[in-house]
């Protein structure tokens, strides 16, 4: 059995402009569509599991009392029938028979646990229930559809009912996060943005009436072709006018010009309101709408607000200025006879920590380990200068960002040996004999010094034991993990940490850094599988971790196919951001082996697979190598390519 959620969806920017977008492939002179677009906090909960039937039952206390469960044979016919007959379950049996048809697989049991989504508010509730069975499909007969995939199958399964929903409504597939979605033609791509500051939403079903099939066969009128002024301002405003807003919006959201993106909505309003209402005139007056937008008593409370969906009175939404105003504004309009929501959208924490576990003796080295540990062993740079290992691993975090950088260490003794290299300064006796350049270098030695903190693995219990060492480092906030015998080189003029770091912004979730390898070297390194989620190939949406697996088993159940469809096997590159659920679960790890009083190690893998499997994770493919230094071979080949610059 596995548990679900899926939540609704919030229009934040560009409403309309993914079936206009469409248009493209008939007219290229209309303007690619954009919306900004996000999940809301309300949603859909459910337990899902394979039947020999489809079913859709509810235990959910929200659902309408009016609700009965429903069953069906896997039939192709049977399923259509009954996505053409207008109930709550056409979505659901709309989607099952594109499964059916496409993918032949069997059936699917659905219990719904939770429903806090308002129905037919404009949030989108029958595409929630369409990604919901697309994603039970998905896992349940391992299909390896990323989001998009299965976004796009939950879009045509409910073209097979009657309702003509946006290509934007199955933007809940990715979650309670702001996604910028581009339509040009029959083309799709899905960014998550960047959010710096907290971003407090109020949104609210207006209680009126609208007719969306009214307003979309009106608006429809001027595409593709415009004939006349009225139309062509229906283009401008969801062609090249609505780019424009969205860019904005774009660059307020990274930046944290809350007060400024508040007054953008109202903007996009009033560019709504002068360009393509006037298209459908009865419907999208929106006497309702306009009265709570301009009521004076709400105005302290918000930085500007607009319409959500098709527009017209169904819904409204508010940008708040802050926790306080958002409860008063929740609740002013539930005090007037609205259903009112809340959304909080969350900035990604900055990852301003690291840690880089060198407990270990380093055995595969010895006897050189007898009198140097192997963090300190000496590698040939391209600008000329010979670096300890833990030095250019530490510059790399410097210029990543990061603030602080937490050492595990061995033993309280091992210390000593960080601090003479990165605390003590230099004698004059040898400070003279330094050029002006070495002199300088040797400023930046001494503040990445101050940079450092250090604790102790003092039982040798394994790789997530030695992380788990530095659990009050990490301050309930994402951390940087990097090992400490592999050196790291970008190919660009961005430190593979940053690059991590910025990838992590976007989604917000654990994320590992990834690396291709051969077959025959799968046994050496934790190798991930899961689906690509996008064209380039470097974002991988991970579906298993499993550490050091056999070649046999590898090829049969860990590679990744790409675009060639040539297998290809993804190893952890050695760099990770660790979420606070990580370090929850080595906790529990921890306390269970020693209930057990089980002498096994605590591997990080593990901890990594299981929370995989409840909250999800992404690995990303760097745009650098990764040099490994843990035996004699090894070491070797990285002195060797190590020292030689890029372009050789």
């Amino acid at each position: 059995m596995i548990k679900l959620f899926v939540p609704g969806r919030l229009c934040l920017f560009g409403e309309h402009t993914d079936w206009a977008g469409h248009y493209r492939t008939m007219n290229a002179d209309v303007a690619p569509g954009a919306a900004i677009v996000t999940g809301i906090e309300q949603g859909i909960s459910a337990e899902v599991e394979k039947s020999t039937i489809f079913e859709v039952q509810s235990v959910a206390q929200e659902i309408d009392a009016q609700w009965q469960d429903f069953a069906c044979r896997m039939d192709e016919f049977e399923l259509k029938r009954i996505a053409k007959s207008g109930s709550f379950f056409c979505y659901c049996a709309g989607v099952a028979s594109y499964m059916l048809e496409w993918y032949k697989v069997g059936g699917v049991r659905i219990k719904i646990t939770g429903m806090s989504l308002p129905m037919k508010s404009g949030l989108s509730s029958s595409a929630a229930i369409c990604v919901l069975v697309a994603r039970a499909f998905n896992l349940l007969y391992n299909l390896n559809l990323n989001t998009l995939g299965e976004m796009n199958i939950a879009y045509l399964g409910e073209l097979r009912t009657s309702s003509r929903c946006g290509r934007l409504d199955q933007a809940c597939a990715f979650g309670v996060k702001p996604n910028l979605m581009k339509f040009d033609g029959d083309e799709i791509e899905v960014q998550t943005l960047n959010v710096k500051k907290e971003l407090r939403w109020v949104f609210a079903d207006l209680g009126g009436e609208k007719n969306t099939v009214r307003i979309l066969r009106d608006l429809n009128k001027a595409y593709p072709f415009a004939s006349n002024e009225m139309e062509e301002r229906e283009h401008a405003a969801l062609g090249e006018l609505n780019l424009k807003i969205v860019e904005r919006a774009i660059t307020y959201m990274a930046e944290g010009r809350v007060e400024e993106l508040g007054k953008l909505m109202t903007e996009a309003e009033e560019l709504f309101d002068s360009h393509v209402a006037p298209m459908s005139p009865q419907e999208l007056a929106a006497p309702k709408l306009h009265e709570v937008l301009s009521d004076p008593n709400i105005q302290p409370w918000i930085w500007g607000g607009k319409g959500v969906g098709s527009h017209g009175d169904g819904s409204v939404q508010f940008l708040t200025r802050n926790a306080e105003s958002q409860q008063l504004l929740l609740d002013y309009l539930i005090g007037k006879g609205m259903k009112a929501y809340p959304l909080t959208i969350n900035p990604v924490h900055t990852v301003r920590r690291a840690i880089i576990p060198v407990a270990g003796f380093g055995t595969r080295l010895y006897p050189s380990t007898r009198a140097m540990k192997k963090d300190f062993f000496p590698i040939p740079c391209p600008d000329g200068m010979v670096r300890p290992v833990i030095l250019i691993l530490l510059e790399e975090l410097v210029q990543s960002g990061i603030e602080e950088i937490c050492l595990v260490l061995g033993s309280e003794e091992e210390r000593q040996l960080y601090a003479d290299f990165f605390e003590r300064p230099l004698s004059a006796e040898h400070l003279d004999k330094l050029n002006k350049e070495s002199r300088e270098y040797e400023n930046r030695i001494l503040d990445i010094g101050k940079r450092l903190r250090y604790v102790y693995q003092r039982e040798k219990r394994g790789f997530g034991h030695a992380v788990y060492q530095a659990v009050g480092f990490a301050r309930n906030e994402p951390v940087l993990l990097m090992l400490g015998d592999t050196l790291y080189r970008s190919l660009t003029n961005k430190p593979c940490a940053l690059q991590l770091i910025e990838e992590y912004e976007k989604y917000n979730r654990l994320i590992v850094g990834l690396y291709p390898v051969e077959l025959s070297d799968v046994s050496h390194f934790g190798i991930m599988t899961g689906v690509w989620e996008d064209k380039e190939e470097t974002i991988l949406n991970v579906s298993t971790v499993y550490e050091k697996p056999k070649a046999s088993y590898a090829e049969e159940f860990l590679s990744v196919r790409n675009q060639k469809g040539i297998k290809e096997y993804c190893s952890i590159f050695g760099q990770y951001i660790l979420t606070p659920e990580v370090f929850e679960q080595l906790a529990a790890d921890i306390q269970a082996a020693d209930e057990e009083q089980s002498p096994r190690e605590i591997e990080l893998t593990s901890a990594l697979e299981s929370v995989r499997s409840r909250i999800g994770m992404m690995g990303i493919r760097f745009h650098g190598e990764r040099y490994d230094m843990g035996n004699p071979a090894a070491l070797v080949e990285t002195v060797n390519k190590f020292s030689q610059p890029l372009n050789n």
